[in-house]
């Protein structure tokens, strides 16, 4: 559409945001009137200031040329008056007015969209909270979204990927960057197929401080429900759990120990009112979705005889070691680790700390 480079170009302008264009858009009903108006003094609340400001940036803007740089660099784009754009962001106060994404957004499952935040040093147990919940979803048409960043995000993505989920990222800066670097191989794996990175800042805008919680607000409000995983009481988590909550979606928290700083902000959540997740039927549950899941369980593992069984019985509350599981199982030393070694080789136990062993498949 000719309307496209007026978005794209206002959007390109750092010293205005998305509330500010629709602003513009609101008043003047067209996007190409708002960007080529010169008289902005009827426009209520607009500061002379701020008017004069934003007219002399929009003059060193080529709309084409704009245009161009976005399209060289690979990227696809929706803008807030496309029909494409995610109805559920559409409506959330402050939407992006223009959507750049790498990958196939348009595959993935806008319907069955959920939100997975949390602490960016999150422990282990939160992680592998977190990655057995999301296997439960596994084979389904639910999309996971999340922030990219390093920690329970980058943990929500990988585990989407491993259990054949789509998954969206939304990134706080242009593609020019990759931040945090280590992610550059996810990054790239999600926009081969597995889903969509997408932001709503133009390419050359940099992962600045506040742009962070910025994009919270579109990892909320794509999705229909916002699954925290871990988040202290000071978190980025937490902003985009009253973000959730100020855009009419459901709140869940994965519980986590008490004794954790990180879980402080998950029980205040909880007290107030969060839904408790400790499975993916909690959240099927809680956004009313009816989808069939394959669970694993004991009698679905592969190539189980009766004493790995049991030893895998022996590890459903908490990890075990070696004694630990031979007094459980009674078998004999050279037994018990000949099945230890093959249920490592299967991929459902790992060695941890030394000879305690957990399970991997729950």
């Amino acid at each position: 559409m000719t309307s496209d480079k007026y978005w794209i170009a206002l959007s390109s302008i750092e010293e205005i945001d998305s509330r500010f264009i629709q602003r513009l858009y609101n008043y003047f009903g067209d996007i190409e009137k708002a960007f080529n108006a010169n008289d902005l003094s009827s426009i209520d609340g607009l500061s002379v200031k701020k008017a004069e400001k934003f007219l002399r940036l929009r003059d060193k803007v080529n709309p084409d040329k704009a245009l161009q740089e976005v399209a060289d660099k690979g990227i696809s784009y929706l803008t807030f008056d496309s029909e494409k754009y995610p109805y559920m962001l559409k409506n959330i106060d402050n939407p992006p007015s223009v959507l750049y994404y790498k990958g196939d957004l348009l595959s993935c499952n806008l319907e069955r969209t959920l939100a997975v935040v949390g602490s960016r040093r999150a422990t282990s147990y939160a992680k592998e909270a977190l990655s057995k919940i999301i296997s439960e979803l596994g084979g389904t048409d639910i999309c996971i979204v999340s922030g990219l960043a390093s920690g329970i995000d980058t943990t929500a993505h990988v585990s989407a990927i491993e259990n054949n989920l789509k998954t969206i990222g939304v990134i706080a800066s242009g593609f020019d960057y990759t931040y945090p670097a280590a992610n550059k191989e996810l990054y790239e794996k999600i926009e081969n197929g597995l889903g969509a990175v997408v932001t709503e800042y133009y390419p050359t805008f940099e992962p600045l401080k506040f742009r962070f919680p910025q994009r919270n607000r579109i990892v909320s409000g794509l999705s229909f429900g916002t699954l925290v995983a871990e988040a202290s009481l000071k978190s980025g988590a937490l902003i985009t759990s009253n973000l959730t909550l100020e855009q009419g979606r459901e709140l869940m928290c994965i519980p986590g120990l008490i004794t954790n700083p990180n879980t402080e902000g998950i029980y205040k959540l909880l007290k107030n009112g969060a839904t408790l997740v400790t499975c993916a039927d909690d959240i099927l549950e809680a956004l009313g979705w009816e989808i069939k899941t394959e669970q694993k369980n004991l009698f679905n593992l592969p190539e189980l005889n009766e004493d790995e069984k049991s030893i895998y019985e022996a590890l459903e509350i908490e990890e075990k070691s070696v004694d630990e599981l031979q007094a459980f199982t009674k078998l004999s030393i050279e037994n018990l680790l000949m099945y230890l070694t093959t249920m490592e080789l299967k991929g459902i136990i790992k060695q941890v700390d030394g000879d305690r062993y957990k399970r991997v498949v729950s």
